[in-house]
């Protein structure tokens, strides 16, 4: 059976991710949908509807989606949708306003169970178009508005009604420098495409090289990118071993500050190409399709704070002079 793929939708207080899940629940999309909310108190779900209680599961009235609130721990929550009889299509979770997307992301990761029957398929932030700027320069909060924004696998740019043209492509370069990877879609009242923010696949693909292309641009002061690309009829292809063993030192002695790590590699003596997922402390290298006729290479984005190129770069080269 396949695994059931897992949306974390953020975004800082007031960007409009509780009218999206209105949104969600309330639309004929014909999928079962678990959309699990982790506010406490009053979480209104739409205009007849607020759930009370500790942990209740509500069939919606189009008889597709599954709406629950809790104050359990979230793996108890998909524990108890396992065990449903009726199979889920996918899990969404509204994260608080205020709330580090990266611990919800690794339990996907940690857990064997969970890690079993789900799937993390992307992150996707809402931005408030309107009053980002005021939040990112904010102090205290601001690092909150722009870690959300670095984690994102999807940004939607929510209330553009109230944003000039200008204003919105400041803005977009201005998130560019925070993250130069994230797919950015537009909306007003949150009202987006579905299958623009569901079934991303953004942990389950191969890195498309145009991620690159806008690497070290409109750099926010306290998160950057940084992108290598390494060809191997030039550079070589990295050993895997190495390449492992240097992810981890890095991960392990830098992780508070990786908040994402991307990328598809040329293993050396290994026909298929390799993807590379990675949050914090957690990362995964998996095999995947064959190179075939394209052009050998390693690409790898990292996204966080502090990151300093030259080492990583050095690093990278490392795993490909390994013997």
């Amino acid at each position: 059976m396949s695994k059931i793929p897992v949306t974390v939708l953020t975004g800082f207080l007031g960007a409009g991710k509780t009218t999206l899940v209105n949104h969600i629940l309330t639309a004929e999309h014909g999928h079962r949908i678990a959309v699990i909310e982790n506010e406490f108190g009053e979480i209104p779900i739409d205009d007849a509807l607020v759930l009370r209680s500790d942990e209740e599961f509500f069939e919606m009235s189009n008889g597709c989606c599954i709406c629950c609130t809790a104050r359990t721990d979230l793996i108890d929550i998909l524990r108890k949708l396992i065990e449903r009889k009726d199979r889920i299509d996918r899990v969404l979770i509204e994260t608080t306003g205020l709330a580090d997307p990266n611990p919800v992301a690794q339990t996907f990761y940690i857990d064997e169970e969970i890690s079993e029957h789900f799937a993390l398929d992307a992150i996707v932030t809402l931005v408030d178009s309107k009053h980002i700027g005021r939040h990112l320069d904010g102090a205290g909060v601001g690092h909150q508005a722009v870690d959300q924004i670095a984690f994102a696998d999807r940004l939607v740019l929510n209330k553009i009604d109230l944003v000039t043209e200008s204003e919105l492509t400041a803005l977009r370069e201005r998130l560019r420098g925070i993250n130069a990877t994230a797919e950015i879609i537009t909306s007003n009242y949150s009202k987006v495409d579905l299958a623009d923010i569901l079934g991303v696949g953004a942990f389950n693909r191969i890195v498309h090289p145009a991620w690159l292309d806008e690497q070290e641009h409109f750099h926010d002061p306290a998160v950057s990118s940084v992108g290598i690309e390494l060809d191997s009829a030039i550079d070589g292809d990295v050993d895997e071993a190495a390449l492992r063993a240097w992810l981890g030192r890095l991960t392990d002695e830098h992780g508070d500050d990786l908040y994402r790590l991307k990328g598809v590699l040329a293993v050396r003596e290994d026909a298929r190409r390799f993807v590379l997922q990675g949050i914090h402390r957690i990362f995964e290298l998996r095999p995947a399709e064959p190179w075939g006729r394209d052009s050998r290479g390693s690409k790898v984005v990292f996204i966080g704070r502090h990151l300093d190129r030259a080492s990583l770069v050095d690093g990278l080269r490392t795993c490909v002079r390994a013997s």
